[in-house]
């Protein structure tokens, strides 16, 4: 092996580490805005239900 195959090898690695360190801050990101979005549609699903719906029942014939 000769001084510019391990040079070339070298900067294969790197670039092969610095891509799989900018594909998992991706999916980091993704996955905590994912989060997000679900806490936002629990919050707001739990604020629209009415605690006194159902509770009485009106019934005229």
């Amino acid at each position: 092996m000769d001084t510019m195959s391990i040079a070339a090898l070298s900067v294969g690695m790197a670039q092969a580490q610095t891509a799989q360190s900018v594909d998992t801050a991706v999916l980091k990101m993704s996955m905590d805005s994912s989060a997000e979005g679900v806490t936002d549609l629990l919050d707001t699903m739990g604020e629209s239900l009415d605690p006194n719906l159902g509770q009485n029942l009106d019934i005229l014939a």
